[in-house]
């Protein structure tokens, strides 16, 4: 694990939030030609790496949400955890590079992408160019050591937009925040019920009277927003400010505001966050939305929502109710980046990671997940591949509470190793 966690603090040095990527890119195309390894970069930015006769493909993403102080890591090591000061650590899905490259080392017959802009809807995978010479994939993009990951949520963003047009109105005037929201994944998070900044502030300003002239909300599409601000008008001072919302006082005068203000504070008000139905056989959500942002943008306020679901029929439902919420405030909407669920099917490689995985974390099993891996996408490349996800504890990703255990990297570093060994690689 040693030299894992080496590899991973030396990505952490280079930044590489999504679109951000192009020096940690050099880093690995150059490490992966000093261990001989053939490599190609398409388009996308995408990494392949192969050597020898390749018997399995080990796959990875190199960008990371920044959140916080990223991309200026100060990492943090207590009680087995290693995380970084005030910002997202990059866990993942660095420590899946990190093993990659050790096993680089290691071994003669494998092959190795480092896909780019995963998390910007796996914008990166979508755009591969290139076909494994192996069939049998292993994504080290999962954050529980016991879960063999066997298939995963589809995904679409949902963008509601409105003409930005606005009139004078004269009242008190606040510039008002909610910063320090715990934050979380979209997909893997969605179910504890973590608040949502946005929605919190729009019920503030909504139950006072107040009309919105800016409004900023949320950080990224799957991310929970930690974050909103806005300024906003009222038609007097105000009496009583909860402890979550920091309220700086500007005066009585005259200030924009959206015409349409009343109309977006219904819907944000309105909009139910979080899981909207359960899989009991899968014991995780079926389906899901996330309020990710609100910002202006080309002369309009876009609002994202990110849906998820585990099937076909759940993620349209949930587009068309949402594209019914969003035109009945008058909002226009479309949808991009929308990937397939992974439906949940075993096979001889994945029965194969887990009897590795159980040598040293015995209660491993099979499970799907909430969120979006690249699994999915590359299957629907290559229908002959055989994939299957597995990684190390990582909690609270996207948020600046993200941590990784070390006793679980070493775990999932040698259940790779020996499932490498098996396959005489």
């Amino acid at each position: 694990m040693q030299k894992v966690m080496q590899y991973f603090k030396q990505i952490c040095k280079i930044p590489h939030g999504s679109f951000e990527t192009d020096e940690l890119k050099e880093f690995l195309v150059a490490r992966a030609k000093a261990l001989n390894f053939d490599v190609l970069v398409d388009e996308a930015g995408n990494i392949y790496a192969s050597k020898g006769n390749p018997k399995i493909c080990l796959q990875s993403h190199y960008d990371m949400v920044m959140v916080g102080e990223a991309p200026n890591l100060v990492l943090e090591e207590k009680d087995g955890f290693l995380s970084a000061k005030n910002s997202t650590l990059g866990a993942d899905n660095g420590i899946g590079v990190a093993i990659s490259l050790v096993m680089m080392e290691e071994f003669e017959n494998i092959e190795v992408i480092f896909t780019n802009n995963e998390e910007v809807g796996l914008w990166g995978a979508a755009r591969f160019e290139y076909k494994t010479k192996s069939k049998r994939l292993l994504n080290l993009d999962s954050e529980e050591d016991f879960r063999v990951s066997i298939g995963c949520a589809g995904s679409v963003d949902m963008y509601a937009s409105s003409k930005v047009e606005k009139t004078v109105a004269k009242g008190a005037v606040y510039e008002l925040k909610v910063e320090g929201f715990p934050g979380g994944h979209s997909g893997t998070e969605i179910d504890k019920n973590i608040p949502c900044a946005t929605k919190f502030l729009a019920k503030f300003i909504k139950e006072n009277g107040g009309k919105i002239a800016f409004f900023d909300g949320g950080e990224r599409r799957n991310s929970i927003a930690a974050n909103a601000h806005a300024t906003v008008v009222f038609d007097k001072e105000l009496s009583e400010i909860p402890s979550f919302v920091k309220a700086d006082f500007k005066g009585v005068k005259e200030c924009e505001i959206y015409k349409n203000s009343d109309e977006v504070l219904n819907m944000l008000c309105i909009f139910a966050q979080g899981v909207r139905a359960w899989n009991k056989e899968l014991g995780i959500p079926e389906d899901s939305v996330n309020l990710s942002t609100v910002k202006e943008k080309d002369g309009a306020l876009e609002v994202l929502f990110f849906a998820r679901s585990m099937s076909k029929d759940g993620l349209e439902n949930t587009k068309f109710e949402t594209k019914t919420l969003a035109e009945s405030f008058g909002f226009k909407i479309r949808n991009e980046n929308q990937t397939t669920p992974w439906k949940p099917v075993a096979n001889e490689f994945s029965h194969a990671v887990l009897e590795n995985l159980r040598k040293y974390s015995p209660d491993a099993h099979f499970a799907a997940v909430h969120a979006g891996l690249e699994c999915g996408v590359f299957i629907g490349l290559d229908d002959e591949l055989l994939a299957t996800s597995i990684g190390p504890n990582i909690f609270s990703p996207h948020s600046v509470k993200e941590r990784v255990e070390l006793a679980s990297v070493e775990k999932i570093t040698n259940a790779v190793r020996s499932l490498l060994k098996d396959m005489k690689c």
